[in-house]
């Protein structure tokens, strides 16, 4: 397998905790406020990682640290505004409407460049655009102020993204991805001090919801993706997140009973479909430039 498709492995595993970090948002929520529950998870992320990679912390530069900074801003934006949209509407709205970012970030890296995306790719979000559309297009669907905090929140996420691509290419990944998360949670806690009352959960539903935010849905999947990041584009990162839902709903159906529709397995098709054929342009595109460099070398 190559570089980038070990990459792509990698956030695809990373993909299936942020599905699963739905159902601990809303655990946490029974019990702790919501820059609360962003505080102890960013900052149990920040430790846990810090404490595996603390050779790497202690030599971090200053460029490093801005870099972290402004990611840890618009990553702490994200978290909050997803909470609060997960209190006035469901988690399956939230894991839909925040796939609007596998179309974003596309379009987004097509204006940065200046040029149009590849056939694959524009067929890729045409399949991700129609699967969300079934996915969301039900009776019970209805557009409230959660489902507008979501949607601002998908948006920050594909700035983020593409930040995260420009930036990896010029700092120590780990230092600058584990700090990030400390920046965020910095941020959260001061917010906390202000308008809420810090507090520490108090029943096992709400510590196993911090501990697998802290640990999985972050310290795991943040390192992961900015190690990954490195080695594929952001297309495809945006492209690989459009499994998110896919994953929120086989948790939501694993632990609070949710059946499987028709319209998720036809929805989650057409996701999975455009997936699949921006996977396959970029293995194609791999094979002739190594076909094209071995006849450079015979001839």
């Amino acid at each position: 397998m190559s570089i980038q498709g070990k990459a792509n492995l990698l956030m695809v595993i990373v993909t299936m905790f942020w599905g699963l970090s739905y159902t601990f948002m809303v655990m946490g929520l029974e019990t702790l406020a919501v820059y609360n529950v962003v505080a102890l998870r960013c900052i149990i992320a920040f430790f846990v990682a810090g404490i595996i990679f603390y050779k790497r912390m202690i030599k971090v530069d200053i460029k490093t640290l801005k870099y972290a900074a402004i990611q840890g801003f618009i990553l702490f934006i994200v978290f909050v505004l997803s909470l609060f949209g997960l209190e006035t509407t469901s988690v399956s709205n939230a894991g839909f409407i925040l796939s609007l970012t596998v179309i974003l970030v596309p379009i987004f890296s097509s204006f940065i460049e200046k040029k149009l995306p590849s056939r694959a790719v524009s067929f890729a979000i045409i399949c991700t655009m129609i699967g969300i559309t079934i996915l969301t297009a039900h009776g019970s669907f209805t557009f409230q102020k959660g489902d507008i905090l979501i949607a601002i929140a998908a948006l920050c996420y594909s700035f983020y993204l593409l930040l995260n691509s420009s930036f990896t290419r010029s700092v120590e990944s780990i230092s600058y991805g584990v700090y990030q998360l400390g920046f965020a949670g910095l941020y959260a806690l001061v917010l906390t001090l202000i308008f809420e009352t810090p507090t520490l959960p108090n029943t096992t539903t709400s510590w196993i919801a911090i501990i697998g935010l802290g640990v999985i849905c972050s310290a795991f999947c943040f390192v992961g993706q900015t190690v990954a990041q490195q080695f594929t584009s952001a297309t495809h990162t945006g492209l690989i997140f459009s499994l998110e839902p896919i994953f929120a709903a086989m948790f939501a159906m694993m632990f609070i009973g949710e059946g499987i529709t028709v319209k998720i397995i036809i929805g989650g098709s057409f996701i999975l479909i455009g997936n699949l054929v921006a996977q396959l342009e970029h293995l194609h595109v791999l094979r002739f430039i190594k076909k094209h460099e071995h006849e450079k070398a015979i001839n």
